[in-house]
């Protein structure tokens, strides 16, 4: 089985074409998380008529200081008047965050993921019913030396469309808890590293941070600021395909 390699873009805008395009950032319980939110998300392909697909995320997480073990829910949810027929969830961690475990999901292989994720898994699903949602256990870890994000995309069950994305959005605090039993992390928030002995340091900041150079087989079509992120491959082998 051949692999493929993906690029990672952040930015205002960017054009290209190419041939296959893919879109793809415990102690703590759900309990401790705050109320879901789609923040960081983005429709992308058109969605089959009636259907409409969204993710949501805990607007609050929190991270054990001495396992760096931490836990989220990942949602994914048909708004829309009609069935979504078979679809498919990929769960991707980036930087500090790196996700172990998806309950009912299957590791993405390493050559396989996005250039510059850490970890993936991809979760399919036979038919979301119009109104219903589907939530996932999601077993990490957080390393707050670092700033940390994880992606949320929302695929055609063949992976040739990608109906909707969320991230690679941050989790993060600017104000490290060092010393106390767990760090509470929002969504949306840019974490500000802890450095060696406690002290702390601001995140790298800049468009450049997250710019990565294009792959050979093709560049995305359109990021839209911070909280778009393209990724382009080769044309993958299975289910698993980009878009822009």
């Amino acid at each position: 089985m051949s692999s493929r390699r993906i690029t990672v873009i952040t930015g205002s805008l960017v054009t290209a074409s190419f041939s296959a395009v893919m879109i793809l950032s415990c102690t703590a319980s759900a309990d401790d998380q705050g109320p879901g939110s789609s923040k960081g998300g983005k429709v992308m392909d058109k969605a089959p008529a009636g259907v409409e697909l969204t993710t949501l995320l805990p607007s609050k997480i929190s991270v054990d200081n001495s396992t760096k073990k931490t836990a989220i829910t990942a949602t994914v949810k048909n708004q829309g008047s009609q069935d979504s027929g078979k679809i498919q969830l990929l769960v991707v961690g980036f930087d500090g965050l790196t996700v172990k475990n998806v309950a009912g999901c299957a590791a993405i292989a390493g050559n396989s993921l996005p250039k510059g994720s850490n970890s993936g898994f991809s979760c399919p699903i036979d038919n979301l019913a119009a109104g219903k949602s589907k939530s996932y256990a999601v077993d990490a870890t957080y390393d707050l030396g670092k700033t940390g994000k994880i992606c949320l995309p929302v695929q055609a069950g063949d992976g040739k469309k990608t109906y909707w994305q969320q991230g690679p959005v941050p989790f993060g605090t600017n104000n490290p808890s060092p010393n106390a039993p767990a760090t509470p992390l929002l969504l949306g928030t840019d974490n500000k590293p802890v450095a060696p002995g406690g002290e702390t340091e601001l995140p790298k900041t800049g468009v450049g941070r997250d710019v990565l150079p294009l792959g050979a087989a093709g560049a995305a079509l359109v990021a839209a600021g911070a909280a778009g992120l393209w990724w382009s491959t080769r044309r993958p082998v299975g289910p698993l395909r980009a878009r822009g």
